[in-house]
């Protein structure tokens, strides 16, 4: 079993940055594909960015050159730094954990996830 939970989410104005954090317990993650997804209500998750264990990162569109992924194996932690905020980034943001170790874009390959936590920009 890996337990996940992430920190750092808040209000934020557009333009500014926040820094996600997703701490793991139970094993550790240096094995396996992190991942970062966001929800908001009424529409289906969406995938953010993924770091795999030989340290490719992929990322979506949307967020590709605002946010960054990375991850501390010795911390057993996986960050995402957001930075130029928009209002359209308003979502609950969740870690997951890929023990497959994928590219990590798709949320069905998936094996663990935290519990969410809520990040709103405001215009």
């Amino acid at each position: 079993q890996v337990q996940l939970v992430e920190s750092g989410g808040g209000l934020v104005q557009a333009g500014g940055s926040l820094r996600l954090s997703c701490a793991a317990s139970g094993r550790t993650i240096g094995t396996y594909t992190m991942g970062w997804f966001r929800q908001v209500p009424g529409k289906e998750r969406e995938f953010v960015a993924s770091h795999t264990s030989i340290r490719d990162t992929y990322y979506a569109g949307a967020v590709k050159g605002r946010f960054t992924i990375s991850r501390d194996n010795a911390k057993n932690t996986v960050y995402l730094q957001m930075n130029s905020l928009k209002p359209e980034d308003t979502a609950v943001y969740y870690c997951a954990a890929d023990l497959g170790g994928s590219r990590g874009t798709q949320d069905y390959r998936y094996n663990y996830w935290g519990q969410g936590i809520q990040v709103t920009v405001s215009s």
